[in-house]
Formats: C-alpha cells, sequence, structure tokens
C-alpha cells in the first residue's frame, strides 16, 4: 500500500496578499512549487504532492493570485509578469533560493514567464498542457484548429455577460469545460466540489476572468515585457507533458511550438495517452513516473 504522507495547510504573506499553500514532504528536501491553472484551485496536485514527497522532495502548492479572497490585489492586476513576480517572492518568504516549478494551464503560463524573468532561481521546469510561449502562436498557424478549441478566451472578453454565464447554475459552466476539455474523463465529484468552493469565495470568478482580460491589452508595458521575455533564451532544462486527448490545446501544439536553440539547456516532450487537459489528475502515475524522473536527472 502506498504511504499517506500528511499535507500541511499553511498562509504565505507577500506585500499585501495573503496566499494559501498546501505542502507535503521533507522540509528539508529540495523544493518543488507546483502552479494550478483554470478553472482549478490549489488542490490540482493532490496527487503530485503525496508521489513528490515520497520521492524526497518538499512539494508545494500555492493558490495564485486571485484565487483565494486573501489574494486579490486592490489594483486588480493580472499581468502575467506580475504573478510571475509572485512565484519569486513566494520563494522569498518561503526561504527558498532555487526550485523545481511545475505549472499547469495558467500555471504554466507564469512557469515560462517566471523562468525567463529570473532563471537562476530554478533548477528545472515542467509544463503541463501548455506548449512552449515563444514557438506558440507559429505552431497554431500550422494548426488552425486551435482557434475554435480557444473560443471561451473571446467569450470571456464580454464583461458582465461572461461572467453571469460562468456563475450560473452554481458555476455549471466549469463543468462545461472540465468535460470538453478532458473527454471522456468522470472527474471525481470531490475535485469538482472543491474547485466550485474556491470559485464561490467573493471576487475569485473575476479575478479568474481578469487572467483572459487582461491577456488581450496587448499594447500596455507588462504585456509588451512579456512578449520579450518568452522569446528569450530559456536556461533551465525544460520538460513539457500533454494529453493526447486535449480538448483545450491540441496536443500536436506541444512539439510544434519547440523552437530548439531557445532551450539552452534542453527540453523534452511528453505526450501522455488516455489524457486530457488535466492529465496530471487523470493520469497520475504516468505523470508522476515523468516527473519525478525528470527532477532525478537534474538534481
Amino acid at each position: 500500500m502506498q504511504q499517506h504522507h500528511p499535507v500541511r495547510e499553511n498562509v504565505v504573506t507577500v506585500g499585501a496578499l495573503r496566499f494559501p499553500v498546501r505542502e507535503a514532504g521533507p522540509e528539508a528536501g529540495v523544493p518543488v512549487l507546483l502552479l494550478h491553472g483554470f478553472p482549478d484551485c490549489l488542490h490540482s496536485y493532490d496527487h503530485q504532492l503525496q508521489a513528490l514527497a515520497g520521492a524526497g522532495y518538499r512539494a508545494i502548492a500555492p493558490a495564485l493570485r486571485g484565487y483565494a479572497a486573501t489574494a486579490i490585489p486592490d489594483d486588480g492586476d493580472y499581468f502575467l509578469t506580475t504573478i510571475a513576480g509572485d512565484v519569486t517572492a513566494l520563494m522569498d518568504a518561503l526561504d527558498i533560493p532555487r526550485a523545481h516549478l511545475v505549472g499547469h494551464d495558467w500555471g504554466a503560463a507564469i512557469g515560462w514567464l517566471a523562468v525567463a524573468q529570473d532563471p537562476q532561481r530554478f533548477l528545472t521546469f515542467t509544463s503541463i498542457a501548455i506548449p512552449p510561449l515563444g514557438g506558440l502562436l507559429a505552431a497554431i498557424g500550422r494548426y488552425p484548429s486551435q482557434l475554435r478549441k480557444s473560443w471561451y478566451m473571446g467569450f470571456f472578453q464580454l464583461r458582465g455577460l461572461s461572467d453571469r454565464i460562468v456563475a450560473r447554475d452554481d458555476f455549471a459552466f466549469i463543468e462545461r469545460l472540465w468535460r470538453d476539455w478532458s473527454p471522456g474523463w468522470q472527474f471525481p465529484a470531490q475535485t469538482m466540489a472543491q474547485v466550485k468552493d474556491t470559485f464561490r469565495q467573493p471576487g475569485v470568478p473575476l479575478a479568474a476572468l481578469g487572467y483572459y482580460r487582461h491577456l488581450f491589452k496587448w499594447f500596455a508595458p507588462q504585456s509588451r515585457r512579456g512578449q520579450r521575455l518568452i522569446r528569450q533564451p530559456v536556461d533551465v532544462p525544460v520538460l513539457v507533458v500533454h494529453g493526447r486527448t486535449d480538448g483545450c490545446m491540441d496536443a500536436r501544439l506541444a512539439a510544434a511550438a519547440v523552437v530548439p536553440s531557445q532551450f539552452t539547456r534542453g527540453i523534452r516532450v511528453e505526450v501522455v495517452e488516455g489524457g486530457g487537459h488535466f492529465v496530471h489528475q487523470e493520469q497520475p502515475g504516468r505523470v508522476n513516473g515523468l516527473l519525478v524522473d525528470f527532477l532525478a536527472g537534474h538534481g
């Protein structure tokens, strides 16, 4: 029987924001920071907390900016470069000089920016369900069917209307996205309950949609800086994990977006059969094996 490792729950203060955190494994272990996506919550990595703790790592899964009532900024700033700054600020608050970084969905997009801004702080980066951002637009040009899958990004720009539809019928919209993005997977009721509990907090739905609304502020200085960062060399070893049946981000983009010369420390792409967008929850054994193997090779 697999050993269960206790999960420690804490709150980490960064400036005016207080981030709930779930953590497992020895406090002296090499840190692994795990960033969740949308529409999700800090429980997204509960399987990975156990596997990483069992391998001797200190696994840390925080709520992202805006995904807790105590982590909603007064200025409503959800630019990726700002949120990437939260990552290193959390590490500073936890007295962590360097860590492995793992991100899924928005957490992965944030991770691409974080390793570009502060590569010296990260041992490795694992991107789940999000291809390399630097080559993504060119890759979508090769597979334009992705534009249909990304319909929700435009929908979320309809302020007020999309907010009401997302929240209607106790966030039934979220369940629809999970079904569409991970077709054929019957997600556990408890998993969806944890996600909905997160979105029921005051201000969280508006904050979560704020990520998408800031994405379209192309001419803001923060956006321009982000565009420059994603095209510069990536100076950490990278693992990209993608589910074959991902209904949100076409699995073919995982390899198509790789520009080999950009990855000075190497990049490995793994497409997991029997998994969709939430592949780390659908196929935890496979993903955990890939992750632990990758981290062990870059200690």
